[in-house]
């Protein structure tokens, strides 16, 4: 992970808070917010794991706000090595739907906020997550989980401004904030995806709208032509696209790409957030949609039946504790050696097609498949003992037989039983 920090000024004698500071409207009015409130001294934390923006102007706003120190941090290796890849291993997919691209980013982001906490000697640390999402149960009880002595701060909680209400915030205090075009969505990116919400999404029965999008063209508009990529892995790690080796962050960035530019990776979701709202999103994964299902793909070649049963089991409470903001939780952590556990012999390469929102499964090869053309093939060069099908149903299917047997058994001791008499009923009295 590579860290820029600028230096510090002297000391104030107060007390120190970390800020998650992404540089935007929230978090640089909550600098000022957080001094004139709480009385503490601003060190603020902009962490990079894919998202889009300067991490360099980030820290000088900071400091021209009036942080006494501020920190780049660039954490996309470590999130694609200790968090996006252990997801994929998990064929990770909340609800069945969504890569938790947001989810699992947001666990790093707390560890590195304590990271700095403790070497900045904060009391501390502040996000700027609103009451109503999920990434203030992920940030607050990840840095419970890490660090339980320090504070949490959540300014947007607390003040409930609107947006126009923070724009008159910072021209009053002088806090230059960026000045761009008005986005009717709220979005949030990394390295695994990009959500979007808000504005004309919040309507579940309309469509999203094209400008809704920005990591993937209109499968309408999407090549003629179909894009075939090879993707090689290595117990369940992802090594190579098209026979070229390449660095994690390179490999994700290369596959959004590709599937980004065929329309792959959309999706529209009505999810059940842990606050307990529905909510509709719409999200970009274009590499992550891609990979979960080579990966998916490669397992099927190379895990038996029963551990790829009981792994889908695994896989859904996996997605639903990362949802949950409980990626420290010792069943998480749990559940991850088990994931592990099962990628020893997923290594080999998958061929996928990506075709106008698609993408499709349509070659598969591993040194350690399971997978025997001989004994699965019905033309000549069959290995199969056809000979050994009727003694295995005769054996497989006795239990019912069993049950069968007895239960016709009973029925006929049933039914040779003489009926019983219904009780006569009493005569009604005459009304008098």
């Amino acid at each position: 992970m590579v860290t820029k920090k600028k230096d510090s000024v002297p000391r104030s004698g107060r007390k120190k808070v970390v800020l998650a500071y992404s540089g935007g409207l929230d978090t640089s009015v909550a600098i000022r917010w957080l001094q004139d409130n709480y009385d503490l001294d601003v060190v603020a934390v902009s962490i990079d794991v894919g998202q889009p923006g300067d991490m360099e102007k980030n820290i000088d706003r900071a400091k021209g706000i009036g942080a006494i120190a501020a920190y780049a941090l660039d954490a996309r290796e470590e999130f694609a090595e200790e968090y996006v890849w252990p997801s994929l291993k998990a064929n990770a997919m909340y609800q069945g739907a969504y890569p938790l691209s947001t989810a699992i980013a947001r666990p790093l982001i707390a560890k590195l906020l304590v990271d700095v906490a403790k070497k900045e000697g904060a009391d501390y640390i502040a996000h700027g997550c609103t009451a109503k999402g999920n990434d203030q149960v992920r940030f607050d009880v990840s840095i419970a989980a890490l660090a339980p002595n320090l504070g949490i701060i959540a300014p947007m909680r607390e003040w409930v401004m609107t947006r126009e209400e923070e724009i008159d915030y910072a021209k009053k205090n002088d806090i230059p904030i960026p000045v761009k075009k008005s986005c009717p969505y709220s979005t949030d990116e990394n390295l695994w995806g990009r959500s979007c919400e808000c504005g004309v999404i919040e309507d579940a029965s309309k469509e999203p709208p094209e400008d809704a999008h920005e990591w993937t063209v209109s499968p309408l508009k999407a090549p003629n032509k179909p894009t075939y990529v090879d993707i090689a892995f290595d117990k369940g790690v992802p090594v190579s696209v098209d026979g070229r080796r390449l660095p994690p962050v390179e490999l994700i960035m290369k596959l959004n790409k590709l599937a980004g530019e065929n329309g792959v990776g959309r999706i529209d979701h009505v999810e059940d957030r842990l606050v307990g709202i529905k909510s509709r999103e719409t999200y970009e994964c274009p590499a992550a949609v891609t990979l979960i299902k080579a990966h998916q793909a490669m397992e099927s070649m190379v895990l038996t039946r029963d551990v790829l049963s009981y792994k889908r089991g695994v896989e859904q409470r996996f997605s639903e504790l990362a949802y949950d903001g409980l990626w420290f939780s010792p069943l998480r952590e749990a559940l991850d050696a088990f994931v592990e556990s099962t990628q020893k012999y997923v290594t080999g390469m998958v061929r996928v097609k990506l075709y106008k929102g698609n993408v499709e499964v349509v070659g598969r090869e591993s040194p350690y498949s399971l997978y025997d053309e001989g004994l699965a093939t019905y033309a000549a060069g069959d290995e199969f003992d056809h000979t050994s099908a009727k003694g295995f149903i005769y054996v497989w299917g006795l239990p019912l037989r069993t049950v069968a047997a007895a239960h016709k058994a009973k029925m006929k001791v049933v039914d040779q039983e003489p009926a019983k008499a219904a009780p006569k009923k009493a005569p009604r009295k005459k009304a008098t």
